[in-house]
């Protein structure tokens, strides 16, 4: 196992162990000011999608295992960076109420997407390096 590979399935646990206590304490901590600000469906949505990109991330580290391939780190850098800014901005506008920070969180969408293309397009690879 490459370092690179090791160090993206150690982020992915990271991140999935953060998604678990974020959701936690979301769900019991701060449940009252997310229902005073009327946040606790965007709280959930953050959560949810850190959750849904840690296994994206997971996916990449294992395959990355077997097929050093530079697209495949270059999506998990994505999906990394993309889940800090879209989540983290969700998880920011939900505690603070400041509604302009909903504009941060489309730029983590885009490398969201930009990631799983790279992932598509590693595993494209991997096909022609197979075949």
């Amino acid at each position: 196992m490459t370092s690179k590979s090791k160090n993206i399935l150690v982020t992915a646990c990271a991140l999935g162990a953060l998604s678990v206590m974020i959701g936690a304490f979301g769900s019991h901590g701060l449940k009252p000011l997310l229902m005073e600000n009327g946040r606790l469906d965007t709280f959930e949505i953050g959560v949810k999608y850190q959750f849904y990109h840690t296994m994206a991330l997971l996916a990449v580290g294992i395959i990355h295992t077997k097929w050093d391939i530079k697209l495949l780190s270059y999506a998990a850098y994505s999906i990394f960076i993309g889940t800090i800014i879209f989540s983290g901005s969700l998880y920011i506008l939900c505690i603070t109420n400041t509604p302009i920070l909903g504009a941060i969180t489309p730029f983590g969408g885009v490398l969201l997407i930009l990631g799983w293309i790279l992932f598509l397009l590693g595993i494209m690879k991997i096909k022609k390096a197979v075949s």
